[in-house]
């Protein structure tokens, strides 16, 4: 062979490779790059406000509850901000992991500087009506007891989760903090609640009814399914009844910020070939992947249609929804 044909040869060669990567890389990039000028805060609010305006369609009295994120309380994701008023109306709870203990290590307080961040965003949802549920995650007594003190001292209802796998009802304070007969209309009405969305420590589906049915809990927190089947509506009316008589709220946990792969929504070719807005595995939760959450095709598996995962919550006739990754915001501005 001569020179010159070898060095064509070998540029061709090159030159299919380095397409060939590039294809790749581009195709990479369709996938996975961010399009630009959005608003990731904006977006959340949207979203929930638009499972707020379905829910309240079908249920007027149900109740929007998000997790964390309560920077979106106001316009400009800032303390001193003008009040997000859409987002507020929209809302009737807002759920808070760690503000006093927690938010570093289990059974640790909460840093200063960490609870003064927090703090004044949900004093402004506290001021536009908007329920405080506080989850702090401690086991000894005595900062359990200063849990609820604190978060009762500033107008807040708490639950001192003893796991942070949310997995057990406490056996310490007795009687629960709180607790009290009257019947549980709204989340405005509660006293306490019970964060219990693991079931992993109940044989069925009746040792877990059975368990919540004797405390006296003014709001029940769980899961729509037991393992992967979903309570039914019977289930759930059931555990609507405290021990002691009362009537009290039960709301379903719903993740709008990841997918989880053990969910009835999750098909099984995404394992090797995922949809475009299904993001990159949590590090920290197995099975758990970020999404892009303000593209309509993850928001039509959450809401708006019969098939959706708030359908059928709202089918099993819980009292409302508690919203988890709401702050997916700081992922993608980060």
């Amino acid at each position: 062979m001569s020179s010159l044909v070898f060095t064509k040869t070998y540029i061709m060669k090159a030159a299919i490779i380095f397409l060939s990567i590039s294809a790749i890389a581009l195709s990479s990039c369709d996938k996975n790059d961010i399009p630009e000028n959005i608003d990731f805060k904006q977006e959340m609010r949207n979203f929930v406000q638009g499972i707020s305006s379905y829910a309240k369609n079908i249920n007027p009295d149900f109740a929007v509850i998000p997790q964390n994120g309560e920077q979106l309380a106001t316009e400009n994701g800032e303390a001193d901000g003008t009040p997000a008023t859409y987002y507020l109306n929209a809302v009737d709870g807002q759920g808070r992991e760690d503000l006093f203990y927690g938010y570093d290590n289990d059974d640790e307080a909460t840093s200063e500087n960490d609870k003064n961040f927090m703090l004044p965003f949900l004093n402004i949802e506290k001021e536009n009506g908007v329920k405080i549920l506080v989850t702090d995650y401690c086991y000894t007594q005595s900062k359990m007891s200063d849990s609820y003190a604190e978060n009762s001292n500033l107008g807040f209802i708490s639950f001192a989760a003893p796991e942070r796998n949310l997995n057990v009802i406490p056996d310490y304070p007795v009687p629960v903090y709180g607790e009290n007969s009257d019947d549980i209309n709204n989340i405005n009405d509660a006293k306490n609640f019970l964060y219990l969305i693991n079931t992993e420590n109940f044989t069925s589906k009746e040792d877990f009814i059975g368990a919540v049915s004797e405390t006296n809990f003014d709001i029940i927190l769980t899961d729509l399914f037991f393992n992967e089947t979903a309570f039914t509506e019977s289930e759930i009316s059931s555990l609507k009844i405290k021990n002691n008589g009362g009537k009290r709220l039960v709301i379903s946990y719903m993740s709008i910020g990841e997918a989880e792969d053990y969910r009835y929504y999750w098909q099984k070719e995404w394992d090797k070939d995922k949809p475009f807005w299904l993001d990159k595995e949590n590090p920290d939760w197995k099975g758990n992947y970020k999404v892009w959450y303000w593209e309509k095709e993850w928001q039509d598996i959450i809401y708006g249609n019969d098939n959706s995962y708030l359908k059928k919550i709202l089918d099993a006739g819980f009292d409302g929804v508690y919203l988890d990754i709401i702050d997916a915001f700081e992922y993608y501005e980060e």
